[in-house]
This record gives C-alpha cells, sequence and structure tokens, in this order.
C-alpha cells in the first residue's frame, strides 16, 4: 500500500517532458485550456522566488489565466528536496482532481518527475551518521568506504563515484539496514499517468538555447543576480549553481566580463540540454511529439483522452 493513497478520481496525470528550451511551458497552458486543467511546475529551479529571467519562468500574461502551483516557494537560502516535492506534488495533484481538473505537471527536472509519478522510496537521514562518515572519509580517505559499500551494496558501489554519494549508500545502510540500491525507482506509475514528451531538432535547439541566454542578458539577468546576491544566493546549495546564476556571480565580483558569463551559460544550458534527453529518451512510457508540430497541442490533447 502506497502511504498517501493513489488518487481515487482514475484520472490520469499528465506530465509533459523534454530539455529546457524546448516550449514545455506552453505547451501545458494550451493542454490546460483544452482539457480545463491546471498546471504544476516540475522545474526544481523555478521553486525559488525571485529566479525568474535566469529560469526563463512563465510570466503571469503567458499563463493565460492558468492556475499555476508548486512556482515561487522557496527563498534562494533554502535547499530544493525531491523527497518533499513528492509529497506536495501528490497532494495537489488530489486537489486538482477533487475539484474535477485536469492536472498536468510541467518540468525538466527528471528526477523530480519520477518521484512524483513513479513507485519511489525515500531513504531518511541521520546528521550523525553521515557526519562520522564523512570525518571517516577525511581521514582515511575514499578507499576504505567504497570497500566497505562493495560488501553491502556492490550495486551501488559500481555505481558510484563521487565521495558524497558513496557516504549517502553506506547512510541509508546504517539506518535502515537495506541496500541504497534497493530505493531506485522502478518504471511502475503511483497512480493513472501518461508521458508527454517534446522531440527536438538539436541543431534548432542549440541555436534556441544561445538566443534564449542572449534575451535574458538583454532582459536583465545580471541585475537578477545582483538582488538575489543580496538576498542571500550564495548561500544557498541549489540556487547558487543554477544556469546563469552561478556564471553571472562571476561578473559581480570581476572575474568575468558578461559576454564570457553569457558564453559560458550557453555552454552549460546545451550540456544540461542533453543530459535532459539521455534521461528522458531512457523511460520508454513517454510519447514523443514533434516540438515544432502546428499541430502539437491537438495531437498532445488526444494523447490525453485516450489514457
Amino acid at each position: 500500500m502506497h502511504p498517501e493513497g493513489p488518487d481515487t478520481s482514475a484520472l490520469p496525470v499528465i506530465a509533459v517532458v523534454g530539455p529546457t528550451g524546448s516550449g514545455k511551458s506552453d505547451l501545458g497552458v494550451e493542454l490546460a485550456l483544452a482539457l480545463d486543467g491546471e498546471v504544476i511546475n516540475a522545474d526544481a529551479l523555478q521553486f525559488y522566488r525571485g529566479m525568474d529571467i535566469g529560469t526563463a519562468k512563465i510570466t503571469m500574461d503567458e499563463r493565460k489565466g492558468v492556475r499555476h502551483h508548486l512556482l515561487d516557494t522557496l527563498d534562494v537560502t533554502g535547499e530544493a528536496s525531491v523527497a518533499g516535492f513528492q509529497v506536495e506534488c501528490r497532494r495537489t495533484i488530489q486537489d486538482i482532481h477533487a475539484r474535477g481538473k485536469r492536472a498536468i505537471m510541467v518540468g525538466g527536472s527528471g528526477l523530480y518527475v519520477r518521484a512524483a509519478l513513479d513507485v519511489l522510496e525515500f531513504p531518511g537521514t541521520d546528521p550523525v551518521i553521515r557526519q562520522r562518515l564523512e570525518a571517516e572519509c577525511a581521514a582515511t580517505g575514499l578507499s576504505p568506504l567504497r570497500a566497505r559499500l562493495e560488501v553491502v551494496d556492490p550495486v551501488s558501489a559500481a555505481r558510484l563515484g563521487d565521495a558524497r554519494r558513496v557516504i549517502r549508500a553506506l547512510e541509508v545502510h546504517e539506518l535502515t539496514g537495506r541496500p541504497f540500491s534497493s530505493f531506485m525507482p522502478q518504471r511502475e506509475y503511483f497512480q493513472p499517468a501518461i508521458q508527454v514528451g517534446l522531440s527536438v531538432d538539436r541543431d534548432v535547439l542549440r541555436d534556441r538555447l544561445a538566443d534564449r541566454v542572449h534575451r535574458m542578458v538583454e532582459a536583465g539577468l545580471l541585475d537578477e543576480v545582483g538582488r538575489l546576491d543580496a538576498a542571500g544566493l550564495r548561500q544557498g546549495k541549489t540556487a547558487s549553481r543554477a544556469l546563469g546564476y552561478a556564471q553571472f556571480l562571476k561578473v559581480l565580483d570581476g572575474q568575468a566580463a558578461i559576454p564570457e558569463a553569457a558564453e559560458e551559460t550557453i555552454v552549460a544550458t546545451r550540456q544540461f540540454a542533453r543530459r535532459q534527453l539521455t534521461w528522458f529518451r531512457a523511460d520508454p512510457r513517454i510519447h514523443w511529439l514533434d516540438w515544432q508540430d502546428p499541430a502539437l497541442v491537438a495531437k498532445a490533447a488526444a494523447l490525453t483522452k485516450a489514457a
């Protein structure tokens, strides 16, 4: 039995996924208008208040009156939590469906999408155990910890490379008695769902992402980063590393010029888009549609109605 219980309305959750810059936000709005739905944000960086320009957060005008959920829920000093998102997103889905609307999740943060849609447990944490393991790693190096992990969880030992993840896997085993690998998600929906993926022309997307970064700069990205810096951006583990924000903090520090920071952001964004495509392409349940198809909205709506 799932702890929160699947939604009893049996309406499939709709998820619009794909790489950054592929038009997910616009499709989410159009589907909501066509299906009498509401949108749930599943982009981890759009949880942060004030991170608007650099995340291409959908504006009030672009929302066309469609209600959006889980936007602007965190200060930049906060840390996004996949486990917390799972709870809030499923609660929001239930609320939307209880009101007879369609829940349409939109985002490119793959693990967050999986957490909301799939059967996925999150083991707890124990700061005492973690601090002890971190101290041991600092004193003796990673090799003894990795050797211990190979004994208790060979699957994770083969997958995980960096110290933070090895320590996390050992922490989970010590805390739960189960191997960390046993918590990995299976492709099993928590409740009825349909995923619509936006299939992109990679060359066109490369140019589009470059143009988008330049538009962000023109729209005042540096000023936005400056405002958020004053609000504690550097103290936020997640927000401070966000695409564009990390690069433009260097401009504020005199370590880079705006054109250099823009180019670094373009390169990093293209790399991120490739990783997103790799992640989503691995899921055979996604229905892929051409992002530039004039009939995109009608085809996506037909998919969801057939589910």
